[in-house]
């Protein structure tokens, strides 16, 4: 049952990534629907992904400090470069959202 959810986010998730293709106007000057669903739905994504992301990782190290205490100083500074690197992922996410919504 659990794979056949994980399968069905995927497929899902894969056909809101695609709307913004299908839906998308001619060169004739119609309205793009399709961009404005995409973009909202794609930041969503984005977000969602990055903080799950960001507690798995917190919640990882959390439980290494609480078995090792002595060894928080190592785990501290890549566990925050890591945080970093997966919000600047949701920050791009937010540009391209910005850049889709000026084609509007």
């Amino acid at each position: 049952m659990k794979r056949f959810s994980f399968y069905t986010f995927f497929v899902s998730a894969l056909v809101l990534l695609l709307a913004p293709e299908l839906l998308a106007a001619d060169q004739s000057g119609e309205a793009i629907s399709g961009l404005a669903l995409g973009s909202g739905i794609g930041i969503g994504i984005a977000a969602a992904g990055g903080g799950v992301g960001m507690g798995r990782m917190v919640a990882s190290a959390l439980d290494a400090v609480g078995r090792n205490p002595g060894a928080a100083g190592q785990i501290q500074t890549p566990m925050i470069i890591g945080l970093a690197l997966i919000e600047s992922l949701v920050i791009y996410a937010l540009a391209i959202t910005f850049l889709l919504q000026n084609k509007i």
